[in-house]
């Protein structure tokens, strides 16, 4: 039911490639695309051609091909989503306040075929799922301000990932929830704990020599209270 989602804005740029498929072979689920266009937020990252460039290593040895996660935090977004659509993300999602017409922009993403997923600032309220849950496959909580990679947990993001279950949850519908800022092996689990089920990892990864061991660890905090169950 977890997955782990590494994010890319922590890896080395120079060999993008090389680090995707080091991940996917630590054991990562998705494979997490900030998208960031210095407006939105005060950075400037990486756009649909290397989206495109990346798809082909986000595969495992075995031949199992890892989702492509692009997290849109541009503004407008219409445009910028229909191009990763099409090179290649498996789910797309955007932030409410950078949209004009959410409910739009989410039927423009899965009209594309890929899944649409919200995400929320630690300042933003939830308010804009009670009128969008039927168009929702993900919930993205940021956990801190975006821009940056490297940044400590906000702890009353936990508080909100409780209130985006009960939402989720009572909406009887499959959709994913996402934390993405300070996830490391320390609060993996309290994160869980709050209702969360996928979880990106930047630094905490790829800021380590053995990727195999952090996802490991990762793992193991996640697992720790089932083990105990049984």
């Amino acid at each position: 039911m977890f997955r782990i989602a590494p994010s890319i804005l922590s890896a080395d740029f120079a060999r993008l490639g090389d680090e995707v498929r080091r991940v996917a072979a630590a054991g990562a689920d998705w494979i997490h695309f900030d998208v960031m266009d210095n407006h939105y937020v005060p950075n400037l990252t990486i756009g649909p051609m290397v989206a495109q460039a990346l798809k082909p290593h986000c595969v495992r040895a075995d031949g199992t091909r890892l989702p492509l996660d692009v997290h849109l935090m541009v503004q407008p977004v219409d445009s910028l989503a229909q191009a990763f659509c099409k090179a290649g993300a498996d789910l797309v999602s955007f932030h409410p306040d950078a949209s004009a017409h959410v409910d739009r922009t989410l039927q423009l993403i899965r009209a594309e075929g890929c899944q649409a997923g919200l995400a929320f600032n630690p300042g933003m309220p939830l308010d804009v799922l009670e009128w969008v849950i039927d168009k929702v496959d993900l919930v993205l909580i940021m956990s801190v301000n975006p821009g940056f990679g490297g940044q400590s947990f906000i702890g009353s993001a936990l508080k909100k990932i409780e209130q985006a279950r009960r939402i989720i949850d009572a909406s009887g519908r499959d959709i994913r929830l996402e934390v993405d800022g300070g996830i490391k092996v320390d609060n993996i689990r309290q994160v869980a704990d709050a209702g969360a089920d996928t979880f990106v990892a930047g630094s905490a990864i790829f800021g380590q020599p053995d990727y195999d061991a952090v996802v490991d660890a990762m793992r193991a905090e996640l697992a720790e209270p089932l083990a105990r169950a049984a």
